[in-house]
């Protein structure tokens, strides 16, 4: 039989890679050779969803961010449409996805360039979650099998994250990061907890309106660009 292919959003069109591929790889490839933004590079593994999205922002890299962002919301809006009401979805300032309180998965990011005010030709955004029980003895890595997700289908909750991330995609160049900044303050884990970032160690204030963490260390306040955590040589 013909395995299931995902249905997304117009302009967004599907690229299935093989289990050996990682789809964020792939992307970044293709986003080299020039492929049209929308792309969305995938594989349902047994025990993992991999997925990513190729973009083409235009504008500075450091406001092109805003879209790692919207992506990172796209998913737990995606997850809490699917999941049981209990399952509780939080983002991490670097792309960690927390569900019910334990890390179940990531967002990552590449893009064309690392000079934050450059325009980049591309920036690719992946997701990778984890579906099956991990047997983590810690609890600090679950999965959405642990977390009563049986149900969820991830054909459908790669497709949920696509629609979903298209309308933060659409509502950041209409109307802007304040209401993007407002859904994911709601979310975002560990604000007001010590963190360590590189060299820097601190309390995690927030961020500024590009989505900069506002470290506070004994003597200032640190602003560390979202673009810090991109991955990856692959850069024209």
């Amino acid at each position: 039989m013909t395995p299931d292919l995902p249905v997304f959003p117009p302009l967004f069109h599907g690229h299935p890679v093989s289990g050996a591929t990682d789809p964020f790889a792939k992307a970044c490839a293709q986003a080299l050779l020039g492929c049209d933004s929308g792309l969305v590079a995938y594989n349902i593994g047994a025990d993992t969803l991999k997925a990513a999205i190729v973009l083409a922002p235009e504008m500075p890299l450091e406001q092109a961010m805003s879209a790692f962002i919207a992506c990172g919301v796209g998913f737990q809006n995606a997850l809490g449409a699917l999941a049981p009401p209990e399952v509780a979805v939080h983002l991490a300032w670097d792309g960690g996805i927390r569900v019910n309180g334990a890390g179940c998965g990531r967002l990552r990011a590449a893009a064309s360039t690392a000079a934050p005010a450059a325009h980049p030709d591309w920036l690719v955004v992946g997701l990778e979650i984890l579906l099956l029980p991990t047997g983590d003895p810690s609890h600090e890595t679950t999965s959405l099998i642990d977390e009563g997700c049986a149900e969820v289908e991830p054909l459908r909750l790669l497709e949920a994250w696509v629609r979903h991330t298209l309308v933060w995609l659409n509502t950041l160049e209409e109307d802007g990061n304040r209401p993007l900044h407002a859904q994911w303050q709601g979310i975002a884990d560990g604000i007001g907890e010590d963190v360590t970032r590189g060299a820097l160690s601190g309390r995690f204030l927030g961020t500024d309106e590009d989505f900069g963490m506002l470290l506070r260390t004994d003597d200032s306040t640190h602003v560390l660009p979202l673009s810090t955590i991109l991955e990856g040589e692959n850069r024209t």
